[in-house]
């Protein structure tokens, strides 16, 4: 594993792999902050229309 990430630092450079790192580990969160952004906007509507 360890071999791997070193090849990939070689390869593709420090930033592109701690961004891809970023981007894997930081997915979930995304994911939970799209539903709560979708339900908040879907309540904001609805208090505006009464």
């Amino acid at each position: 594993m360890v071999e791997e990430i070193f090849k990939l630092v070689a390869n593709y450079g420090f930033p592109m792999v701690v961004a891809g790192y970023l981007l894997v580990r930081l997915e979930p969160l995304f994911k939970e902050l799209q539903k709560s952004i979708t339900l908040l906007t879907s309540v904001g509507g609805k208090a505006v229309r009464r």
